[in-house]
């Protein structure tokens, strides 16, 4: 029996899809990580398309969907996805990224735009969010984990 395994260098790759309805949202949501939500409520969200990958390279291919919104992805490490909370700057409508250990992002990607993102993950939990003001609180996050 031959066994066939992918290089140890080609990594992984995790599709994201960022996407609104229509660019509506509401400004009083509270749908961020770790808050209690009716998340199928959400205006916004970001879709991966792998909840779990190997640690190691991770490139994230992302895609915005929207047709109207311009969104991005930040990548930062979180403790536990179920009780976490990221560091919010409530006046600023947004995340403060240094506090919450930015460690790369696709920048602001226009409607139908792509773009993509690799780092040297270690095992853990990973968020990714939008964090355009407004967006992280409607729900444009998701989480990962590395093992």
């Amino acid at each position: 029996m031959l066994a066939v395994s992918a290089p140890a260098f080609a990594g992984s790759t995790v599709n994201v899809k960022l996407w609104d309805k229509d660019g509506d949202m509401n400004p009083d949501a509270k749908m961020g990580m770790g808050m209690p939500a009716n998340m199928s409520m959400a205006m916004m969200k970001i879709e991966v398309d792998k909840k779990t990958v190997p640690a190691g390279k991770v490139t994230f291919d992302v895609t915005n969907t929207s047709k109207a919104s311009v969104h991005e992805m930040i990548v930062v490490p979180v403790a536990d996805p179920k009780k976490t909370t990221l560091p919010y700057v409530s006046n600023e409508n947004r995340v403060d990224e240094d506090a919450a250990g930015h460690l790369g992002e696709v920048s602001e990607l226009d409607p139908g735009k792509t773009g993509s993102l690799t780092l040297d993950l270690k095992p853990g939990f990973y968020a990714v969010f939008c964090n355009i003001p407004d967006h992280f609180m409607n729900g444009m996050w998701a989480t990962i984990k590395v093992q």
